[in-house]
């Protein structure tokens, strides 16, 4: 198998991604996990730049590497000196990184409008700056800023750029496609123009802004590259850059490549997800392969046909990723996804049982009701059809009062009467909202029966008006989130009456954790 080098620039590259930030503490914890998983090199950003590329730099001097190298990132030397001089160059050396990285101009427009000098002097210092970096005993490799776009407008003078860079000693030439508007047509008529001509290895950077990094970047590995940059989840400037995920994904599973120590493809799922935590940013549950709707079947044909054969409606199996399949429930969910959910929960029902709940599902999305995200509301209609099941508690009603008091503000009381293993309990409580009030209630009751309610946490409460035209008297979602010390489920409420949307879906959450927490 072919072995295709993952040069992995999410630390440097990725930062200038608007609303994604990492700290240098953030990048040694990226950048350990990305040696983990075993991609080639890790660009830790541009030295000198900051303070946070800086101190990066400082403690990966310190730090013991097992698969990735460590390269830091800048320009060729200026237009009026030589590397020698240079602070930019300096800054590389002082990096201590075993590889540099830098780059230079391939487009003409650039050298003239940009740079503002002539093309023989852009070359020289290509070559000057590549030949320093070596001289110190670098590996160095030359990313070819606007390569495309470049030799789309004079092919000679861009072959001729990326030769200075050969002849200073680079080991690697990269074309990038720095505007990311190149289709991969062109990428592979561009490419296989260069190979008689160019015989060095050549890598590929390319940016999302045609939605085509990902495709180009495969389209550039059939055509010799041996080298793929790209980001974690294709963070990066404007549109992103090259999905490294998706990429390292197809390149094993599709294409027969081999860019990861073996085995360690079933990884990606969760470093896809650790590096969004660790930017503090929310997971796109919708990327190709590690998403967690990439291998959500909604449709009630399509869960059908996956109970038959899971192949029918995936490309790949999730777990060689590490995800998994999931079946969502709604109203164009069919038998087989409530089937499917009764067997994740371990319920047992029968199918008329299941189109009883199916039809009820149906109507109450009808009325402003949403099950994708509340599947412990699903797992408790199931439960409740399964024969002999008895619920934890019934509701006989509530009352909840709010109002404001002089010295103490907003005051939330409720009042909450439930029957229990055929006792009736009458229970008060404060609160510092209805929701809270009610909450605290519904516990009290419960406590000297289920004592396990203590350990149930609320970590999310989401509202939704879902039809606004109506003003106040709008139909209201209410999703509340749950956990405990070993497990997190959802459940969902509407009404026109908040109050009663919270407490539809605080019912059935409370009902679930017991369930679960048998």
């Amino acid at each position: 198998m072919t072995q295709i080098q993952i040069y992995d620039t999410t630390l440097r590259d990725g930062t200038q991604s608007e609303g994604f930030t990492l700290s240098a503490n953030d990048k040694v914890r990226v950048a350990q996990r990305l040696d983990q998983i075993g991609v080639a090199f890790i660009e830790g950003g541009w030295p000198g730049s900051n303070p946070k590329d800086v101190e990066f730099f400082e403690r990966a001097q310190d730090m013991q590497w097992k698969n990735a190298l460590i390269a830091a990132f800048g320009s060729t030397c200026r237009v009026k000196g030589g590397p020698e001089d240079d602070a930019n160059i300096k800054a590389l050396l002082d990096s201590r990184t075993p590889v540099c990285t830098i780059f230079g101009k391939t487009w003409t427009l650039h050298v003239k409008e940009v740079l503002q000098t002539t093309n023989e002097d852009n070359l020289r210092i290509i070559e000057q700056s590549v030949s320093y970096l070596k001289s110190n005993d670098k590996r160095v490799i030359y990313d070819a800023e606007h390569f495309f776009d470049g030799y789309k407008a004079d092919a000679a003078y861009a072959l001729e750029t990326l030769q200075a860079a050969i002849r200073g000693g680079a080991e690697m030439v990269v074309l990038c496609d720095t505007n990311g508007g190149t289709l991969p047509w062109e990428v592979e008529r561009i490419i296989r123009d260069l190979k008689p001509v160019l015989n060095h290895p050549i890598g590929i950077h390319t940016h999302n802004d045609g939605d085509c990094a990902v495709v180009n970047s495969l389209t550039a590995v059939r055509e010799g590259a041996t080298q793929v940059q790209g980001t974690i989840n294709g963070v990066g400037e404007r549109c992103g850059n090259a999905n490294l995920i998706s990429i390292m994904a197809d390149l094993e599973l599709k294409m027969g490549y081999e860019c990861l120590p073996k085995g360690n493809i079933q990884h990606l799922y969760d470093l896809s997800h650790f590096v969004a935590e660790v930017a503090n940013i929310t997971p796109d549950e919708h990327l190709p392969f590690v998403g967690k709707s990439a291998f959500a079947h909604k449709g009630g044909v399509h869960v059908a046909a996956m109970r038959r054969s899971a192949q029918s409606y995936q490309h790949v199996e999730p777990e060689l990723v590490g995800n998994k399949m999931r079946v969502v429930v709604s109203d164009l969910s069919g038998r087989g996804n409530l089937l499917s959910k009764a067997e994740e929960h371990g319920v047992e029902v029968e199918g008329e049982e299941v189109v009883g709940v199916l039809n009820d599902i149906k109507e109450l999305e009808s009325r402003g009701f949403s099950f994708e995200a509340a599947e412990a509301s699903v797992a408790i209609m199931l439960k409740r059809q399964e024969y002999g099941y008895k619920p934890p508690f019934e509701l006989i009603d509530f009352f909840v009062n709010v109002e404001h008091r002089d010295k103490r503000g907003i005051f939330a009381e409720a009042m909450v009467k439930v029957r229990v293993q055929g006792e009736v309990l009458h229970t008060a409580a404060e609160g510092n909202g209805p929701v809270n009030a009610m909450d605290n209630a519904l516990r009290k009751a419960l406590i000297g029966y289920y004592p396990q309610v203590e350990k149930f946490y609320l970590s999310d409460y989401k509202v939704r008006i879902l039809d606004s035209d109506h003003g106040t008297g709008a139909i209201t979602r209410v999703l509340i989130d749950t956990r405990n010390d070993t497990s997190r489920w959802s459940t969902v409420g509407a009404s026109a009456n908040i109050i009663e949307a919270s407490w539809r879906a605080l019912a059935d959450s409370v009902e679930y954790g017991l369930m679960v927490a048998h």
